[in-house]
Parts: structure tokens; C-alpha cells; sequence
């Protein structure tokens, strides 16, 4: 088994473990209050989910940024920064600036203390959800996974989903697939996105990410035999049918949406697999971008 098939396999105990510290620990943001969510790659993603969630239940404003894009000018009542080592470089330059400027900011990670600790007013340290895998899968669906909590959502049924996602068969055509766009809508368009971004780290996959709404603006005259297309949470009323006269495969399932990220992590490793490579290591790829200065 490879490093990243274990960590993905993991995740069920990981996640009960974070509702456990989520539970106990004091509220990130208070309701009402503004919030930034800034993150790189995966983590940026997981920064959408959680902002769109926060901002549907009503809770206050709420934006996600990658870190080179955020305007530093607007003022938040609350800056989170999200990073799994806490070395990546646009991060630290983020939170030095907001430190320079005395607006605190919470970094959530799983190395404590790094290089952005000083920077930090608080931490969140998830450091049993850490990973060896240059691939994130566990850090960042623990991450959603606290943030979630924190909104006040049980994850009980979450958790059991994800033991299910654990076992649901990858069937040999998703191996093979030519292509896979998957889709989201409302918090899961950050998922798909992360989705499809797993999916061309580990094996080199052709993917793209779109909200479920906006794929028909375009995108859906890609599907085709052979091709899949994969929805995340609420499915649109007649989007079904559409992909389906395409040709292409429509890939929903009922579990949580967070859950259902699990079965395209493994999709990841077995397509990485099929074609000689190794997920743990992705070409071109390290554990966090650190540029020189």
C-alpha cells in the first residue's frame, strides 16, 4: 500500500480525533463577524468550502484567497491562514505583513512551532493529521473537517460516510477514463475543485473543476464516452439527463460530499497506479513551495 492509500484510509479515525479537539476548543470566529480564509493549492480549496459554508448559514461575511491574491487593504474582523507545514512562503509573507501591522491572524496547521508561528496570534495545530505523503489528502479534509465543527455541524454521519467511501468499489472504467470534470455547488464547489486538482497530482490526470450551474455554459461540449463527470452535494435539475445524452458518465453518490472526496482521492492512487506512478511523489511536486528570497 502506498504512503498516501494509508492516509486516505485513515481518515475516519482522524476526523473522530478533530471533532474531539473542535468540540472543546473555543469558537474560531464569532457569528455575525468578518473572516479571510487564505491558503495555497489544496489549501485554498478548502478555504472555499468552508467560507461558502460559513456564509450560507448566515454566520457573516466570508471570502477565501489564495495568498498572493489577497487584498491586504480590506479589513476582516478575522484572518485564518491555512497551510500543513507552515513553510510555505506566500503564507508567511501574508501573516508577517498582518503581524507588521497588528491584525492577528490564526494559523491552522499541522507542524508547530514553523517558520509562521511568530506571526501567529493563535494556532490550531492538527498535528496528528499530518502526512508524509507529498499529496494532501487527511490534513486537508481534517482541516474542513474542524472548520465544520466549528460551525456547529455534527459529524457523526460524516464519519460513518467516509468508512463507507472506504469500501466503495473503483470501477476499471473510472481507471481508464479519458477525461473527468467534476462539479460542485454552493460549499462543494471548493471539492471539486480540490478533486480535480488531486487528480492531476497524483496521476497526471486531465481534469477540470466548475460549478455545477456554469457547466452547461460551455464546458459540458468536452463530455463524451469514455469521459466522466462528477457532482458533488446537490445536483441541478436536469443536469443528469444532459450529461447523459452526451455519452459521458454521470458520478453522484449520497454520502456526505466530504465523504464522497475520499472515493476521487482513491480514483487518484489507482489511476496513478494503473499508469506506473507513484502517488507519494508527484513529478515536479514538493511537500510545500518554499521560493528562495
Amino acid at each position: 500500500m502506498s504512503i498516501t492509500s494509508a492516509e486516505i484510509a485513515s481518515q475516519p479515525e482522524v476526523w473522530t480525533r478533530v471533532v474531539e479537539l473542535a468540540t472543546d476548543a473555543a469558537p474560531l470566529v464569532a457569528d455575525g463577524d468578518s473572516v479571510a480564509v487564505i491558503g495555497c493549492g489544496t489549501s485554498w480549496f478548502i478555504a472555499q468550502a468552508y467560507t461558502r459554508l460559513r456564509e450560507t448559514m448566515g454566520k457573516g461575511v466570508s471570502d477565501a484567497f489564495t495568498a498572493t491574491e489577497f487584498p491586504v487593504e480590506r479589513a476582516y474582523d478575522h484572518v485564518i491562514c491555512l497551510s500543513r507545514s507552515g513553510t510555505t512562503t506566500e503564507i508567511i509573507d501574508v501573516m508577517r505583513q498582518l503581524h507588521e501591522d497588528g491584525r492577528p491572524a490564526t494559523l491552522i496547521t499541522a507542524v508547530s512551532p514553523g517558520p509562521a508561528s511568530p506571526y501567529a496570534h493563535a494556532e490550531v495545530v492538527l498535528d496528528f493529521a499530518d502526512e508524509e505523503s507529498v499529496v494532501q489528502t487527511r490534513f486537508a479534509t481534517s482541516a474542513l473537517a474542524y472548520f465544520r465543527v466549528s460551525l456547529g455541524q455534527d459529524l457523526t454521519h460524516t464519519i460513518a460516510d467516509a468508512r463507507t467511501a472506504l469500501e466503495v468499489e473503483i470501477p476499471q472504467r473510472w481507471i481508464d477514463a479519458t477525461q473527468i470534470s467534476f462539479l460542485g455547488y454552493n460549499w462543494t464547489i471548493g471539492l471539486s475543485n480540490e478533486a480535480g486538482l488531486k487528480l492531476r497530482e497524483a496521476s497526471q490526470s486531465w481534469t477540470e473543476a466548475y460549478s455545477a450551474m456554469e457547466y452547461r455554459h460551455g464546458p459540458i461540449s468536452i463530455a463524451e464516452p469514455g469521459r466522466l463527470v462528477w457532482a458533488f452535494g446537490e445536483v441541478p435539475e436536469g443536469l443528469e439527463a444532459q450529461v447523459a445524452a452526451t455519452g459521458a458518465e454521470f458520478v453522484h453518490s449520497d454520502l456526505d460530499p466530504m465523504a464522497d472526496l475520499i472515493i476521487a482521492q482513491r480514483l487518484a492512487v489507482a489511476r496513478a497506479e494503473a499508469r506506473g506512478l507513484n502517488p507519494d511523489t508527484p513529478r515536479h511536486l514538493t511537500r510545500s513551495v518554499i521560493l528562495d528570497a
